[in-house]
Formats: structure tokens, C-alpha cells, sequence
């Protein structure tokens, strides 16, 4: 039975909803999918428009509210009627752990397993969901980063459920592989080391020490994993959100325990452990280059490959530079909670059978109206591949900023404004 309370500004209902493990067979395995739908309590009774956010990933699960945010939840409940969905193998919905791998005797078997939680099977979720609560009504979306990708999925798949969407920094290639994505985002995580360096100008010094102090001793963890120069280097991740700098920053700062620099501090062990450990998200990792693939090309390791073709991201290098939202082999070796999906994740890498995620012809002739943020400077998601894309869909109108990092969403209210204004000069989503 769903529950219902209400928290300051917030009437809240939750439940779980049974959908297929495999949409193609759906008299099989069922899964519980956990959605949360949101109102003014004032405005319980209002016949209001739905919109349903798609949050990024993958392997994220929809926010939690906290009656004062986050600000652009509290600012679409002025008009709407809010839908969280927490993605499959996320927060409530059916979670993937490293204990689930232990179900599986071989990795092709645990990967085919994994095909389940790809785009295409989260917007099947989703439609269930809108009939389920809606019938033939459709619903807006708000897709952050991946949420833009699933958007692009769903435009392809199931365009009558939707009445609008929006997306920020999430639209995808529609074509490129793994290996074009880190192509373009590797010289646009160089650039924000350079940035970083210029912002915290003794840092790049700092870190190299820190870096030369592990390559020397075994480092270990709290949760006992040795601590490697190119795990540190994967703290580089941040740098594409607004506060990355200065969470490295201070991090870095109180690195070491004694002024002599013989040892690291357990704060900041702990840290770098919490910040590189995956224990909250691993699908982030075992999915990060599947939701690339397509065709019958497999991916590879392509951040890996890659990597190679720039060696100032080499760890005996430096500066030391970080790397930014790449997944490596070397992470299934050295991360605890990563350990187990190890079988799994070689089986992925080197599939050669995905099926496709968007389809260009009914994407061109798309009749949504779409509303996208385009982050200039975006680290995860290219600005390039992200306007190409916009020139091959249909009634899509983006708006390019350099003013906001990827979680302009999370930053500033005005961004889901902005967005949601495109659309109504255009004449508002579709009844």
C-alpha cells in the first residue's frame, strides 16, 4: 500500500510498483520499482500537470526532499505534480550490490543480467508508471545528465507519453561511441587541472607530493584497499561540478598528518576512501561505458584505450593531473565494492550485441517540444557531440551557457526556469 505524509511544503506519497526484470518477457521475473510522487499539500486537490525527473547516472537514485529543496523540486511544485522514480538497480528500486553478483556463476551470465538496467528498459519503468498513475495522460520530464540520455530514449521509444521535456547537460550523442566520448572529454579534463592549478597555484606541487608519497609506501585505506597513485588521480571526478576545486582543494590541504609530511591523516583517508569507493552507486562503474554502447562494436574499456593517446594523464607523470568521469579495468581489481562485478563487467566490455537506444529517423521527426541546457565548458558531457545532437532532433531548442558547471540544475533555480520558459514561448507543452 503506498504511504503518504507530509513534510514542511511537501505532500508525499510513496509506493513500489512491479514491473518485468525483462520487458521483452513479460510473464518472467518480476522486479519492484519505487516511485515517489510529490504535491503542495495546498494544491493537493488541483488538477495539475506532472512531471517526472530522470536523474542522472547512471546508477543514481532520484533525490530525497528535504521540504526546503533541492530548489528546482520546490520551485516545479508551484505548478506541478512532482514524480521521482528511482531508476532500476538504484535507491529502493530492485538495488544492485556487489552481493548480487554472487548469484551468477559466470560472468556472461551476471552481464546478461546487467543488459536489464540500460536506458531502454528504464523508460519501459517509466511508461508503466505514467499509465499506472496517469491512463492516457502524459507527462513532462526533467532530465539531468543522464536523464538527458534517457530522454533521447524515450523520444525514440515512447514519444506519446510525453508532453515536454527538459534537459540538462544531457543530450548524448546519438552516434558516437565510447571511445569519440573520451576523445573529447579527456582535453576537457586537462583543462580543468590547468584551471585548478591556476585557481590553488601551490596545489599542483601538493598533489605531486601527495602522489610521490604513495608510489613509496604502502597506503592503506581504512576499509583496508591499498591506496594507489592513479586511484588519487579519480578524485578528478569533481572538478566537473561547481564546487569541485574546492572540495579537492580542502581535501588535499589536510592531507598530511605532520608538518614533515611522513604521513597522510585519517581524515583524509577516509575521504579519498568514501569519494573513490563506489559503495553508494557501483552501477555508476559496471554501467558507465554500456550506456555507449550500441551496434555490434563493444566498447572495450574505451577510457582506458584512450588514455594512452594522452600521457599527461600518465600517474609517474608531473603535475600530477586527475582524471575525470572515466572507468578503468585496474578500478575492478583495487576497489572493494567493485571486486565482485569484476567477471561481469570483462563481459560487458567485450560484448559485441547492443541493441540500439535512439532511433535518428523518429528523433528528426520528433514533435515534443524539448528545452536543453548546454554546458559550454561540461566536463562529463561534450558541448560539441550535445549541439550536434540538437541539429538532428526535432522542435528541440537549446540554450548555451558557460555560466553553470554540470549541476547547474542542483546550482541555481533560473536554469529550470530558463528552460521551462523556451517552451512556453513556443506555445507550452502538448495537452
Amino acid at each position: 500500500m503506498p504511504k503518504q505524509y507530509i513534510i514542511p511544503g511537501m505532500m508525499i506519497r510513496d509506493m513500489l510498483v512491479p514491473v518485468p526484470l525483462d520487458w521483452s518477457n513479460p510473464d518472467g521475473a518480476i522486479i519492484q520499482i519505487f516511485v515517489r510522487e510529490i504535491v503542495d499539500p495546498a494544491r493537493r486537490r488541483d488538477d495539475l500537470p506532472t512531471l517526472a525527473f530522470l536523474q542522472g547516472g547512471p546508477g543514481g537514485k532520484s533525490p530525497r526532499p528535504t521540504g526546503g529543496g533541492p530548489a528546482w523540486l520546490t520551485e516545479a511544485l508551484k505548478t506541478h505534480r512532482v514524480i521521482l522514480i528511482d531508476q532500476r538497480g538504484t535507491g529502493r528500486s530492485h538495488r544492485i550490490e556487489a552481493g548480487t553478483m554472487s548469484r551468477f556463476d559466470t560472468g556472461e551470465a551476471a552481464a546478461d543480467y546487467l543488459m536489464h538496467f540500460r536506458a531502454d528498459s528504464i523508460v519501459a519503468d517509466c511508461e508503466h508508471v505514467r499509465k499506472n498513475l496517469l491512463g492516457d495522460g502524459r507527462w513532462e520530464t526533467l532530465g539531468q545528465s543522464f536523464g538527458g540520455f534517457i530522454t533521447l530514449t524515450y523520444l525514440s521509444m515512447a514519444p506519446e507519453g510525453l508532453s515536454a521535456c527538459y534537459v540538462t547537460g544531457g543530450l548524448s550523442g546519438l552516434s558516437a561511441s565510447a571511445e569519440d566520448v573520451y576523445r573529447r572529454t579527456y582535453p576537457r579534463v586537462l583543462a580543468k587541472n590547468r584551471k585548478y592549478h591556476r585557481r590553488y597555484p601551490h596545489d599542483a606541487a601538493l598533489v605531486s607530493r601527495i602522489a610521490d608519497h604513495i608510489a613509496a609506501n604502502d597506503v592503506r585505506l581504512p576499509d583496508g584497499d591499498r591506496l594507489s597513485v592513479r586511484r588519487l588521480q579519480s578524485l578528478g571526478l569533481a572538478f566537473g561540478m561547481a564546487p569541485g576545486f574546492e572540495n579537492v582543494h580542502w581535501l588535499m590541504d589536510e592531507a598530511f598528518a605532520d608538518p614533515d609530511e611522513t604521513r597522510l591523516s585519517d581524515s583524509f583517508l577516509f575521504s579519498v576512501m568514501a569519494e573513490t569507493g563506489f559503495d553508494t552507486n557501483p552501477l555508476f562503474a559496471v554501467l558507465h561505458e554500456s550506456i555507449y554502447g550500441q551496434g555490434s562494436a563493444p566498447t572495450n574499456w574505451a577510457a582506458e584505450r584512450v588514455r594512452a593517446e594522452f600521457s599527461k594523464f600518465d600517474p609517474g607523470e608531473r603535475p600530477l593531473m586527475l582524471t575525470g568521469e572515466m572507468i578503468y579495468p585496474w578500478m575492478f581489481e583495487e576497489i572493494r565494492s567493485l571486486r565482485p562485478f569484476r567477471p561481469a563487467v570483462e563481459a560487458l566490455a567485450a560484448r559485441e550485441a547492443y541493441p540500439p537506444l535512439y532511433d535518428a529517423t523518429r528523433l528528426f521527426a520528433n514533435d515534443i517540444p524539448v528545452a536543453a541546457a548546454v554546458y559550454h565548458d561540461d566536463m562529463y558531457v561534450d558541448a560539441g557531440l550535445s549541439l550536434e545532437t540538437a541539429a538532428r532532433l526535432g522542435n528541440c531548442q537549446t540554450w548555451v551557457t558557460n555560466e553553470y558547471e554540470h549541476d547547474g540544475l542542483r546550482q541555481d533555480v533560473d536554469v529550470f526556469r530558463r528552460l521551462r520558459g523556451l517552451i512556453e514561448e513556443q506555445g507550452g507543452p502538448l495537452l
